[in-house]
């Protein structure tokens, strides 16, 4: 018997609940709308102009030659020698986000924004229906064409669930437009690659091939408890759900979290940088972002991670590829007590010599401390300093190219338990006098002496998945 014989069509109506608007080449388009003389010319958008950088998004024209985000912008230049380079910019494309998303309310109200280049619209009523569910998903494409700009095109997937909306608007680009209705599932999947369901990565492709499912009609053939069994969670329900057209409490939307778990800033920094006096400036700038961004979400901290990362030469990874080479680093693993650091000691295991995606041959460093929950920068900045000395030293360790520090244990600021002290410097109201100028005329405008080698360094990072938002005159 087929097992696609029969649909979930006697289960829900043909009718769609959501649309999923996905922007084409997002970045790439951007620059080509604000550029004319760009339009029609394969384009990328890169963080620098070096070889060893990649690409963070490619026009059509670019894709059409084998050029895609993280490319190499020395491969790029040999593919094709004229191709077009813009130094990308996050102000920009948040603000073209938003001017989509406004452009987006004038045919169907947003209601969720999961990304920087997606928005998402629930249909109601009438609206469901596929004739003006159609004219809807048209009808945005033509907002944001004449209130944006001809340049942003994007592809739009209608489906009775978020999760089916969502893979419908992969399904044609660019400038697409397919829809996917009850009575069509489980058929109309069944030409997918596992890795095109939202949520299926590398690692879960490998656990699925490892339980036997290699194709989408062995996946589609299972029945709820045997999708149950494969994920051993309530997610394999959900997805059966899904996958069948059935409209769901949550919408097909990912669990949503109680409260955010961490929050950072990293930076692979330019050759100028790449000293340890470097690496301390840029560090402290990004510890200086953070901390402004925990006031402004009202967050506090309670744990703080470092990690480094250090360029090596070919002399360096030959010696530490060696077969006698051990690891005698710190080890890494998190405090267990406030005001722990993880302690020193030799793991005697081979060194791991990695490649970042600029071809950087390097080895990694990282350790947490964890303290009373606070907010307030030079508070911080202390504990950065403690543990900015437990790194290791010697000749390997000597040229850093990647700082990344990220703040966890969050609580929301009301949470945080009174002390028997008070603030003994007015370190809060000093962090807040901070914010009120940043705020106004930018997030370098003041700040403390140790980030000034820095200030115009780590600038704030193209985002993709972050919703971007501004704080102030900026960005984050």
């Amino acid at each position: 018997m087929d097992p696609f014989a029969t649909s979930s069509s006697g289960l829900e109506p043909d009718r769609f609940g959501f649309l999923h608007v996905d922007l084409n080449s997002f970045f790439a388009s951007v620059e080509q709308q604000l550029h004319p003389e760009y339009r029609g010319k394969p384009l990328a958008v890169v963080p620098s102009f070096a070889d060893t950088t990649v690409a963070i998004a490619a026009s059509y024209e670019a894709k059409a030659l084998g050029i895609k985000t993280g490319t190499r912008v020395g491969d790029m230049k040999k593919i094709c020698p004229e191709i077009i380079m813009v130094h990308g910019s996050h102000t920009t494309y948040a603000e073209y986000s938003h001017k989509i998303a406004a452009a987006v309310e004038l045919a169907c109200p947003v209601a969720h924004t999961p990304s920087i280049d997606e928005m998402v619209c629930q249909l109601i009523g009438r609206e469901q229906e596929p004739p003006r569910a159609r004219q809807i998903a048209l009808d945005i494409k033509q907002s944001i064409r004449d209130n944006v700009g001809e340049t942003l095109r994007c592809s739009i997937g209608m489906g009775p669930n978020r999760y089916l909306a969502k893979i419908a608007s992969d399904m044609q680009k660019p400038d697409g437009l397919i829809g996917l209705l009850p009575s069509q599932l489980p058929r109309s999947l069944l030409q997918l690659e596992l890795r095109d369901l939202p949520g299926v990565g590398a690692r879960t492709e490998a656990m699925l091939i490892g339980k036997g499912i290699t194709t989408m009609p062995q996946l589609l053939a299972l029945d709820r408890e045997g999708m149950h069994r494969l994920w051993n969670s309530v997610w394999g329900d959900r997805l059966y759900h899904w996958l069948h057209g059935h409209s769901t409490g949550d919408d097909g939307a990912p669990l949503p979290n109680e409260m955010q778990k961490s929050l950072g800033h990293s930076h692979v920094m330019g050759p100028a940088h790449r000293t340890p006096e470097g690496a301390w400036a840029v560090a402290h700038k990004l510890l200086h972002k953070a901390a402004m961004r925990l006031r402004m979400e009202k967050l506090c901290a309670g744990s703080m991670s470092l990690t480094i990362r250090y360029q090596l030469n070919r002399e360096q990874v030959d010696r530490a590829t060696m077969p006698e080479a051990a690891d005698t680093r710190p080890d890494t693993r998190p405090a267990t007590r406030p005001g722990d650091f993880a302690k020193k000691s030799a793991t005697g295991k081979p060194r791991k010599i990695r490649q970042h995606t600029s071809g950087i041959k390097h080895d990694g460093w990282g350790m947490e401390a964890r303290f009373p929950t606070c907010q307030d920068t030079l508070t911080l900045l202390e504990t950065l300093g403690k543990l900015w000395t437990q790194q290791p030293t010697g000749p390997d360790y000597g040229k850093p190219f990647f700082v990344g520090i990220a703040m966890g244990r969050l609580i929301h600021e009301n949470e945080q338990q009174p002390t028997l002290f008070a603030d003994p410097d007015n370190r809060n109201e000093l962090s807040r006098t901070l914010d009120k100028l940043n705020l106004k005329y930018g997030h370098t405008t003041l700040h403390f002496a140790g980030m000034l080698p820095a200030r115009d360094s780590a600038p704030t990072r193209i985002a993709f998945t972050q919703i971007p938002v501004q704080y102030g005159v900026d960005y984050m």
